[in-house]
């Protein structure tokens, strides 16, 4: 079943935010499992939202690749919730 991740990151900055997309972006287009990405900058965090087809799929790809990547001193708290549906414009 699909899931929704929603990452919460406090302290990031948007030039943050910004490298560590740019160090994964190439990868989580070709990660298996993965749907759709977006975030945006919230009070004194960014949020940021992901669709992958499971947990166990979201969670391997987050630890090699974006892990590497954080920033010094930047945690990111992760909430997971089951979807009912997803619908994309390849179905």
């Amino acid at each position: 079943m699909a899931v929704l991740i929603l990452t919460k990151v406090k302290g990031q900055t948007q030039e943050g935010y910004d490298s560590v997309l740019t160090a994964v972006r190439e990868a989580i287009k070709q990660a298996p499992g993965f749907i759709m990405h977006c975030a945006h900058p919230a009070e004194e965090e960014w949020n940021i939202y992901e669709v992958w087809q499971s947990k166990a799929q979201a969670d391997k790809w987050f630890g090699e690749y974006v892990v590497p990547n954080l920033p010094a001193g930047i945690h990111p708290k992760r909430s997971y919730q089951e979807l009912h549906s997803v619908v994309t414009p390849l179905e």
